[in-house]
């Protein structure tokens, strides 16, 4: 399940939020410290997860000690649903 989790995750940002539909994702690479997301871009990305994978997500845990990368991104979902 986490490997799908985190491959659905990468193409879903690609697409939606980076808007790089061919671009891949790794499950370690940093999101937000490494500035591929930017505050603008957390915020619909954390929407889009509670949308697709109904979980709530505190505004306070949108930073890079808890949003960063995939795997963390997939364990905060996982953990909640």
């Amino acid at each position: 399940m986490t490997t799908d989790l985190i491959s659905a995750l990468s193409q879903r940002i690609a697409s939606e939020i980076l808007k790089q539909p061919a671009r891949t994702i790794a499950a370690d690479e940093k999101l937000i410290s490494s500035g591929l997301v930017d505050s603008f871009s957390l915020v619909d990305l954390s929407l889009m997860i509670e949308d697709d994978y109904g979980v709530q997500i505190d505004d306070t845990e949108l930073n890079a000690e808890t949003f960063d990368t995939l795997n963390e991104l997939a364990a905060l979902i996982q953990s909640r649903q």
